[in-house]
């Protein structure tokens, strides 16, 4: 059986990913730091310490045929801390993988759409890369630091929009929202503004960039459609079978609402979904192509937004988020 390394295992992707590559008969070994979370029950090899460790890193990455980099931050208020977790803790593993495991069929790392910035039209990989985030230029800085490993490792980077699905928190608020009648939308909201993947999409995705031997050196958007948010809100109202108030948050409120939210938040030693960094990305479209990744290794994103939304909302129900 062929032997795979994740790091971000116990996370919402990384967890997708782990049981989608034990479905197809791997030896999954995964990064854990201190708790197996969604990881729990499901026969894979713990590795037990950080991204910070290279000495766990080279016990990891020891006789691995293929590693999927999903471990990153996401949030936070300090600069400093999204460098070390998403550009130093990349560099160092694949500085381990260098010297340890340089026959490696193939390095899946991922970043995001956030490192491409936003985009009214289907955006390309090919395009200049304007991130608005902290985030967004963390992992910006990421995929300029992994170019120099590229003659020495068959790495792969991939780019996922807006993720849902069960586990998911973020997006999970503006179902939760929903659910209590009152949806929230950016301006009008009835034009295509946001591309959104179903996380069963996303990993299949990625373990097939994995298996193409047209992908090492390549850069791939792994999305689905672009979606306006009046059909994101009325999939979402049909899946929970609610008819929610909807209202209109002018662009200009955005970026004041994000401090005022972050604010409040901080009194009670919390970080919101919506902040202030989140807000500058919120004011934008965030279109893209994924015609990149059809035509290199036959991308299919086969999930509808409704069945998704659908097996989403009865996994919240059942683990009694909602």
């Amino acid at each position: 059986m062929p032997l795979a390394f994740l790091t971000g295992g116990t996370g919402f992707v990384g967890s997708h990913l782990a049981e989608a590559l034990l479905a197809q008969g791997y030896t999954v070994r995964c990064l854990v730091r201190k708790d197996l979370k969604w990881l729990k029950g499901l026969p894979i090899e713990p590795v037990w310490g950080g991204m910070d460790d290279r000495d766990t890193l080279a016990t990891a990455c020891k006789d691995v045929d293929e590693v999927y980099h999903v471990a990153g931050l996401t949030r936070s208020k300090y600069w400093s801390d999204f460098v070390e977790a998403n550009v130093n803790a990349t560099t160092r593993l694949l500085d381990v993988l260098r010297q340890t495991t340089p026959q490696v069929r193939k390095i899946v790392v991922t970043s995001s759409q956030a490192a491409s910035g936003p985009s009214e039209t289907p955006l390309s990989e090919e395009a200049p890369m304007r991130p608005l985030s902290q985030y967004g230029k963390s992992k910006a800085l990421m995929e300029e630091a992994i170019h120099p490993y590229l003659r020495d490792l068959p790495i792969t980077i991939v780019r996922p929009p807006s993720v849902y699905g069960p586990r998911e928190a973020d997006i999970f608020t503006f179902i939760q929202s929903v659910n209590r009648g009152f949806c929230p939308i950016v301006g009008e909201g009835n034009v295509p503004q946001l591309n959104l993947v179903y996380v069963r999409d996303l990993v299949a995705g990625m373990i097939q960039a994995a298996h193409s031997d047209r992908t090492s050196g390549e850069t791939y958007f792994l999305g689905s459609e672009d979606y306006s948010w009046h059909q994101i809100r009325d999939t979402v109202a049909y899946a929970l079978q609610k008819k929610p108030f909807t209202l209109h948050v002018p662009v200009g409120f955005v970026a004041p609402l994000g401090v005022l939210l972050e604010t409040i938040a901080g009194w009670f030693g919390k970080y919101p979904p919506l902040n202030r960094e989140k807000a500058k990305e919120a004011q934008h479209v965030w279109r893209l192509s994924i015609q990149k990744a059809r035509d290199h290794f036959g991308y299919h994103p086969a999930t509808p937004l409704y069945q998704g939304m659908k097996e989403t909302v009865e996994w919240y129900r059942a683990h009694k988020w909602l």
